[in-house]
């Protein structure tokens, strides 16, 4: 049985897109959905609840995803396991793709992720530009992280389950594996919505920033980096030369980030969490 945990802090406003895309398909009664609803004030629960008995809620008072994703692994019942973020979209098509490689014991993948679909229509321009940019680069066409889901196996979910609670989960999961044990599923799809407004783009950098700097220090000295090199945005714009106004933007948006997240790094403070509420709306 493969099951799906969802961490989901207030988010009344997107929980039910999320879990009408899961559950198109009434003969796929064979997933188990659990939807954990962490130090919610809104009707995030209710709004799940409502969605029938394939979706079972839990709900816990601590506004926390590493709480909530620790709870969600109590109660969820299979493998693969899929960890998937409450403001993305996916199907259980996608699910089915994702799971396929890791019931492949003779694959040596242990963890998968959806291609990332970035709907960018209605975003202010830097911040199409930004996107442009971003959605090119090696490690963020290669990496598990930034798609809002991750699957993994019996034996992947025991790598990532000793990982601390960090704030990028995500790309900590994804450098926990080497490029053979990590694949990138393009036959499934997983809609992320992208910030609207360039304040809302820059507090998601400075978030990015500030969770980068937490992951590396709890990194061993082999594991690889995500960080964009000169030599990424040198090779994309040999490749294309009509993307320079946007590594232009590009560059701005990681240098203002950069300058707002060294206070933030220098106090460690890792636990404020700068959420993004122009990407959460239907």
């Amino acid at each position: 049985m493969t099951s799906i945990v969802i961490p989901a802090h207030n988010e009344a406003r997107v929980i039910g897109r999320l879990l009408d895309a899961l559950l198109t398909d009434p003969s796929d009664d064979a997933t188990d959905i659990v939807v954990v609803c962490n130090g919610c004030t809104d009707d995030t629960a209710r709004i799940a609840a409502e969605r029938g008995p394939r979706v079972r809620v839990i709900e816990i008072p601590v506004p926390s995803k590493h709480a909530a994703l620790r709870a969600g692994d109590e109660h969820a019942q299979g493998f693969p396991r899929v960890y998937v973020d409450a403001d993305v979209v996916l199907t259980a098509s996608d699910v089915r793709a994702l799971t396929g490689p890791l019931r492949d014991d003779t694959s040596g993948v242990l963890a998968t992720a959806p291609d990332r679909r970035v709907p960018l229509a209605g975003c202010a321009w830097r911040v199409r530009a930004y996107y442009q940019v971003w959605q090119r680069l090696p490690a963020v066409r290669e990496g598990l992280f930034g798609r809002g889901v991750i699957a993994v196996s019996k034996a992947g979910h025991d790598r990532i389950a000793a990982l601390p609670p960090l704030m990028a989960d995500d790309l900590a999961a994804s450098l926990a594996f080497t490029s053979g044990e990590r694949l990138v599923v393009r036959e499934a799809g997983v809609v992320v919505h992208p910030p609207r407004t360039w304040p809302d783009l820059i507090r998601r950098r400075v978030r990015a920033a500030v969770s980068t700097a937490q992951v590396e220090r709890h990194q061993s000295p082999e594991q690889g980096s995500a960080r964009t090199s000169k030599a990424d945005l040198a090779d994309l714009l040999r490749a294309e030369p009509r993307l320079l106004a946007g590594v232009v933007v590009f560059v701005a948006a990681a240098v203002v980030a950069r300058r707002k997240a060294e206070k933030v790094i220098r106090a460690e403070d890792f636990g404020t969490w700068l959420r993004d509420e122009s990407s959460r709306q239907n």
